[in-house]
């Protein structure tokens, strides 16, 4: 049975382009309107519609701001892995390593943009695996993503083999348990771990909450979503929540080259707060 294509024109395409900026800054070129076309088609058989004007007046009269949500969700790419970009996770080593973690009466790091868990979860096995007393120090990872099913998936923190592939061998045998479902074999985030991590829905262009400091924040491969005007008032943000000496980690496709910014550079993709 051959599936209807739902066709989306210039003008819907461009409402949904203004939906989203508005509420998370993301610029979708006009390049991407296939991909719109394709994967929004897919919430509009789900809900019973029939065209892309049905789903954007469905859109406009959920006073409760979740097909939004969810337009979003479908929008996004979460692509990740456990230590992708594993550069980036060597230097996370070494600054860690050099601290007086005696002298460390507090410690923030940010996964912002988390997907569905790998980034903050390598992050806590690193920490564990270099501070045995871990859990009598003050330590937290705050991991927060804008897709609501992102961070739902993150929490359960379970992941198929292939997902684990990129572990190394003995964080694989010390943090992660296997559970055995009706469908195939998974492994789940010990206790241990997962207790390190706090998941929560943000929008990193809205209001933020959290008060920091933070020595460290990861926020890869996000800010290519952004125009300049977003990238430049989230890179001010980063370092204004940074503890002097904090880290600003992006992406390898990534940089700040182009944007007014008082960081330091350190190494491709990592900048330094000044003390």
């Amino acid at each position: 049975m051959l599936i209807r294509q739902i066709v989306l024109s210039d003008n819907e395409f461009n409402t949904i382009r203004t939906l989203v900026y508005d509420l998370c800054s993301i610029d979708l070129h006009p390049s991407k309107k296939a991909l719109v076309q394709m994967r929004l088609s897919n919430r509009i058989r789900i809900l019973g519609l029939n065209s892309f004007s049905e789903y954007l007046r469905w859109v406009a009269n959920d006073a409760s701001g979740k097909e939004l949500g969810a337009m979003v969700d479908s929008l996004t790419t979460n692509l990740t892995s456990f230590f992708r970009e594993r550069p980036h996770f060597v230097y996370l080593t070494e600054k860690m390593s050099s601290l007086e973690v005696k002298r460390v009466p507090r410690l923030r790091i940010w996964s912002a943009g988390c997907s569905s868990g790998e980034e903050p979860y390598s992050i806590a096995m690193i920490l564990r695996d270099l501070w045995s007393d871990i859990d009598a120090m003050d330590v937290r990872i705050l991991a927060t993503d804008i897709s609501s099913n992102m961070i739902r998936l993150a929490r359960q923190g379970t992941y198929s083999a292939q997902k684990l592939e990129k572990v190394p061998f003995t964080f694989r045998q010390k943090y992660f348990g296997k559970v055995n479902t009706a469908k195939d074999e998974k492994y789940q985030v010990k206790p241990e771990v997962s207790r390190l991590v706090y998941f929560r829905r943000h929008n990193l262009t809205g209001p933020w909450p959290m008060k920091g400091p933070f020595e460290v924040i990861f926020c890869r491969n996000v800010m290519i979503y952004f125009d300049r005007v977003a990238q430049q008032e989230l890179a001010s943000r980063f370092y204004n929540i940074l503890s002097p000496g904090g880290v600003l980690i992006v992406g390898h496709s990534e940089g700040l080259t182009g944007l007014e910014h008082s960081f330091q550079y350190v190494r491709p993709s990592v900048y330094m707060k000044r003390s």
